[in-house]
Formats: structure tokens, sequence, C-alpha cells
């Protein structure tokens, strides 16, 4: 990737104007150029002092590097004599768990294909995925089999407890079932020694369908690598230092897989898992085991800030709080450094196309750059196009954010209609966020493209009422959406999630709106919700919200 080092490049900004793009102002980070090099084994070869590699909270047990990459091992061997080869797709239905990481790296490692679902997910939509994915092999734990029961695939159970022959479905058909204890008994020196390029596919992740329909994004391993070395470098990880991250998000999604259940270990981190999150096990975890970074979406930020159950706990291990999903307030940021002053907060933006990479603040002084996503990662480039003419815009102009770098996504799964869509010929993935880069180089969303209000001919970006109604006092939580109008073609509604005890109105809500913004960006509607829809990322489910709305035509 170019480095602004070559090019006539303004460099407090990055931006080039012969071409109109921008490069990261990040140092350039050197990249594994092996051919054939797969994740599992870039990750199990970095030299570092660890010991413990994995923590269950819920139980204290403990895996130690040896014997996790034994387990790894034992379990691709266990593969192999079930007959997965190369190219061979598995669906993993599990919530977080030590044994995530295993079973991502077994099937990695020769050379068959992860794909992860959220374990919401109805029975039809995990069913569609198997299908779409052509999974030929499911691992499930027992409480989830059921949800399987449709997708006609053998499985492997995940459990603790070793003697499963059969699992029975719902439709009274039998599969043939494994143990995965059973299984990681294999003899680890049968592991195969499969030759896997660095291009070969590893990951076939589904988008969260936000805007649209949900589709099977191609990650690489060369793709995953590269997120790791950007990881590594941007904690500023020693390979000599005691690390613990706290495993909040949840590992089926691209950054919780990338960097929790695979990546990190790179360092010889410890990597604290919670198999669901609350906040008081949050918070004895992270007392318990000395947690120095804790992983965040913004809700849970908010929540921590607001709570008094903190002070019960010894927090005084944590220095770095790394959120992500949406961009932080001002108020917000000053709120959490108020009341948490020896902690860092570290921002970031990605999405599944680019495994997680995008765009980051790496300190507390560019975290105060309010409502940045940060700077763009190093060996990333970044092009500002006009939707409508296709013309690459200079700094502090909106326009769709493209991204070109070694974390971009190969493409959408048996699906090259979507991907010309995305990603053009010289590989800019279009992302479809609005964005606008500021003189300094760091990136603002200010909405995805697709979801912009168009009232009467002009655009109105719901993130930027959101951020206006959340100064509210009295307001917890809100998403805006287009509810359709006849005259105006649509018009913004408010979905709003009052704070407790609070008797807000419709017409109060209304009104401190319409004396902040231009006529045209007024909220017209109002709806009461005790919470918002979001994803597992943190993000707004307003598709959700637009069924809802529907609903009240």
């Amino acid at each position: 990737m170019t480095s602004i080092m070559d090019l006539p490049v303004d460099p407090s900004r990055g931006y080039c104007n012969s071409n109109s793009i921008y490069y990261s102002k990040r140092r350039p980070l050197y990249l594994p150029q092996d051919e054939y090099l797969n994740l599992p084994a870039f990750v199990s070869q970095q030299p570092h002092t660890g010991k413990i590699a994995f923590i269950d909270f819920a139980t204290g047990y403990k895996i130690t590097f040896p014997q996790l990459w034994n387990s790894v091992r034992s379990l691709a061997a266990g593969l192999a004599d079930m007959g997965i080869k190369k190219g061979d797709v598995i669906l993993l239905l599990s919530p977080n768990s030590v044994y995530f990481p295993i079973i991502c790296m077994a099937i990695m490692s020769v050379g068959a294909i992860v794909t992860t679902t959220n374990p919401l997910n109805t029975a039809a939509e995990i069913t569609k995925q198997a299908k779409d994915s052509s999974s030929v092999l499911a691992f499930v734990t027992s409480e989830l089999v059921n949800k399987l029961a449709d997708a006609n695939l053998p499985i492997v159970l995940i459990s603790t407890m070793p003697g499963f022959s059969q699992a029975t479905t719902n439709n009274g058909d039998s599969s043939v079932t494994r143990s995965l204890v059973d299984l990681m008994a294999t003899d680890p020196a049968k592991a195969p020694n499969v030759p896997i390029k660095q291009d070969d596919t590893a990951t076939l992740l589904y988008s969260s369908g936000t805007t649209g329909l949900s589709k099977g994004v191609i990650s690489t391993h060369r793709n995953l690598i590269s997120m790791v070395c950007v990881l590594i470098s941007r904690f500023n990880l020693s390979t000599t230092s005691d690390n613990s991250f706290l495993c909040t998000v949840p590992m089926f999604h691209i950054y919780g897989l990338a960097a929790f259940a695979c990546g990190l270990v790179a360092s010889g981190s410890t990597i604290v898992v919670l198999s669901k999150f609350e906040l008081g096990e949050m918070l004895g975890a992270i007392e318990k085991y000395r947690v120095t970074y804790l992983p965040l979406v913004p809700p849970i930020l908010l929540a921590l800030t607001k709570t008094e159950v903190a002070r019960k706990y010894d927090l005084t291990s944590l220095h770095s709080v790394l959120c992500g999903g949406a961009p932080l307030s001002k108020e917000s940021t000053e709120e959490f450094i108020s009341k948490f002053p020896s902690i860092t907060i570290m921002q970031g933006y990605g999405l599944t196309e680019t495994t997680a990479i995008g765009a980051s603040t790496d300190t507390q002084e560019e975290s105060r750059h309010y409502g940045t996503a940060g700077m763009l990662s190093p060996n990333t480039d970044a092009k500002i196009v006009d939707p409508d003419s296709g013309l690459a815009l200079p700094p502090n102009q909106r326009g769709e954010l493209w991204l070109r770098g070694p974390t971009i996504m190969k493409g959408y799964f048996s699906n090259p209609e979507a991907t010309t869509s995305a990603m053009d010929e010289n590989g800019w993935l279009r992302t479809g966020d609005l964005c606008y880069i500021d003189n300094e180089g760091y990136v603002f969303v200010v909405d995805r493209l697709k979801e912009l209000i168009k009232y009467k001919g002009y655009q109105v970006a719901p993130a930027e009422l959101e951020a206006l109604l959340l100064s509210h006092p009295e307001i917890a939580d809100v998403a805006v959406i287009p509810f359709p109008d006849k005259e105006a073609g649509q018009v913004p509604m408010a979905y709003i999630v009052r704070k407790q005890g609070s008797t807000l109105s419709e017409a109060t809500v209304v009104e401190f709106v319409s004396k902040q913004v231009a006529p045209y960006k007024k909220v017209r509607r109002v709806a009461f919700v005790s919470e918002i829809p979001k994803t597992a990322a943190g993000k707004t489910l307003r598709k959700d919200l637009i069924k809802l709305s529907a609903s009240r035509l």
C-alpha cells in the first residue's frame, strides 16, 4: 500500500491533490509476504512470554498457550478424520466460549472456512445461512441444537462432557453427531499439513443486514492476518508485557472473531471470556483478573458511566476502553473521562467487509476530536466520493467513504452482482457511509447513505437528529427513521426512550428539535418505546423500526 512519503501528500491531513486520495497518517506496517501462510500458523508462530491464553470467567477454567495449540491440532486431526477438507464451509453456532477460538482455528488450519451466526437468530434465519453458505457441518451447543432442526447437517456438540453420540432434531430425524471433547481427544500428531495460501478464504461472515438482505462476506487469511497486525500495533502490545482483554463483544462478529477468538493471543495476551454480558459480571471480571483492555459498545459505556455500582469494584488495572459501533458524543466522552480519569478511551470504525478495520482513535487526545471515527488505519487508503457525480472530493466535503487496503474483503459469496456493486476494479470498497475527512485527517461518519431521509428533495441525516435529541436531559436513547408522507415523500420520525421518571411529550420533543434545525430537518412524528433495537455490535436496527412504523400507517 502506498505510503504518504512516496507522493506529494499534505502530511497534516494525508490528502493528495493530484489523485484525490487520502493516505493513512499512521506508520505503515510490515505485513507478512509469504504466499503460503494461514491465520492460525501466523498467530502461533509469534514469540511471546504469555502463559494463559483464555480464561472462562463463569468457571475459572484456564487454557494455557501450549494447551491451546495442542487442542487446535487435535481438533484439526479430528476434522480430517471426519472427511473435512480444504474449502468446506463449517457453521459455528455458539455464545462466547473458551472453545470458540479452538474451533475457529482448527477449522482454518485444515483449509476449511468458518461461518458464524448469531445465537439469537431464528431457526429459519440460521437454516437459510447454512444453505446459502453451503455448510457441510455444524458446531453447536446443546442449548441451541434445535435451531438446526431443518438444516440437515451433521453436528458436533460443543460440551465439556464427553460421550455424546446422537442428537435428535424436532422433526424426529437423527443426524450424525460427535462431541467436541471426543474430537479433541484425537492424536494431534495426525493433524494434516494442508497448503493454505494467504489469499484463500478463511471466514464467511454475514453482514448485519441493517439496510438490506444479509450477504456472506468472503474474508481471506491475508485479511485476518493484516487485521491482527494492525491491532497489535494499535494497542502497542509488547510480547513481554502482561496484557489482558475482557471479551464482552460477540465472537460470532468479525471483530470478536478476528481479535478475541484468534488474533490477540499472538501477543501473548490473556483473553477473559464472558459467555453473556451482565454489568456486575463484567466489573467483577476486571477486578478478579486485573483486566487491562475493555472492549465496549456505546450503550455499555454509557451504562458504566452512569452506574454507581462501579465504585464497588477495583478497576485500577484497567487503562484502556475500546469503543466501537457508533461515534461517542462530546458529552459521553467527557462524562466518562471525568468519572474514570485514568482510563483512556479509544474508538474505532470498521465493517465486516473491511475485517473490522478502517479508522480509529488511539489516544485520549485523538478521542477528544469529538464525533470522529478516528484517523485511517495503517496501510489503508480512502476516497470521499460524491454519490451523484462520482467525483472524488477534497477535505471537509461530504460524500461516500471508499476504502482500499489489505483488510478489504474478497467479495460477497455467490453474489457477483452485489460484489460488483460494492467494489470497483481497483479494489476500492464503497462503504455506503456518508462521511467527510477534516483538515487533520480525521474521519467523520455522518450517516448511512441508504438511511438518509429524503424530505421534499432535501437530504436529512438521522444521525444528526439523533445526536441533537440525545442532548435533551430527559432522553436516554433515540433512533430516527424515514416515515412515508404523501406530500413530502418522507419525514423524520423519532423513536425515543425516556429517562426514568420522565413524562416527556411528543409536542415537547418536536419543539425542542424545531428550535435548533432548518425547517426541512424538523422531526414530524414521535413514538416512545422501552428500548431501541440494536445489533450485537451496538448498531441501531432501523429496519425493525421502519417495519414498526409501517404498522402505524
